[in-house]
């Protein structure tokens, strides 16, 4: 299946450093879907241009998190789709968070309303009233304009716990979260509305911060650790969660 697959069609694994053999259980398991994988570095993804990225964001990652926001910050790749995954220290996937994709704050409000016309979500806001929902300790005001621009109502929520009590009274078509909220991560907030009947299919967008020290850094991969399994995701587990985002 992998053979007839042309470079274009690689999926790249960032965040883990070369020949530390933490990939080799994530490599494994992407080959069995049929993709073809390998460990990369940031500063190829330019003339690279793989299928995708898969991201280690966990602790024991190569500056997980600086690579995202470098990835998403530049023009050249930051409409390369990035699946963020959580790795133990011997590399066993114990997380997966396949979010609808990532926008840097402050928003290009160009780009924003282009990309969100590419994955199709602006069409519907022309014939039904919709709603969009809003998750930051700011209520990102610019953000929540353009969002208003393609036709849709904003509701905002200022911390995880009111985004859920309104999630579960009032469904809505997208949200958009800011990566670390006051009371959870955008990652937590994620899990817990798959919970919820009306937003268990919400494309949720995470706002990433414009830079982050490395006490941030450190900080949201041990927010998210809580929420990873103890044990082991099975290749058809993993697999399944990249079906669904492509």
């Amino acid at each position: 299946m992998t053979e007839n697959i042309g470079p274009r069609r690689e999926l790249w694994i960032l965040g883990i450093k070369p020949k530390t053999g933490r990939e080799e259980i994530l490599s494994s398991y992407l080959e069995a879907g049929g993709y073809v994988c390998r460990v990369e570095h940031f500063d190829n993804l330019v003339t690279g241009r793989p299928l995708g990225i898969v991201l280690d964001i966990s602790p024991f990652s190569d500056d997980g998190w600086g690579i995202l926001q470098k990835i998403k910050s530049s023009a050249d790749t930051r409409d390369i789709p990035v699946l963020p995954v959580f790795l133990s220290e011997m590399g066993k996937v114990g997380g997966v968070f396949p979010v609808a994709g990532f926008f840097t704050l402050p928003v290009d409000e160009q780009y924003f309303q282009n990309r969100l016309a590419v994955y199709g979500l602006t069409e519907e806001a022309e014939t039904w009233d919709l709603q969009s929902m809003v998750v930051s300790r700011s209520g990102e005001d610019k953000l929540s304009k353009s969002i208003e621009t393609l036709g849709f109502e904003v509701i905002k929520g200022y911390t995880g716990k009111e985004a859920l009590a309104l999630s579960s009274i009032h469904p809505v078509y997208m949200i958009f979260c800011s990566q670390m909220l006051s009371d959870m991560s955008a990652f937590e907030l994620q899990e817990h509305l798959r919970l919820v009947p009306y937003s268990s299919n919400t494309p949720m967008f995470v706002l990433l911060k414009d830079g982050m020290k490395d006490g941030e850094k450190l900080a949201m991969s041990r927010e998210i650790a809580h929420l990873v399994r103890k044990k082991q995701l099975s290749c058809e587990e993993f697999l399944g969660c990249l079906r669904r985002r492509e």
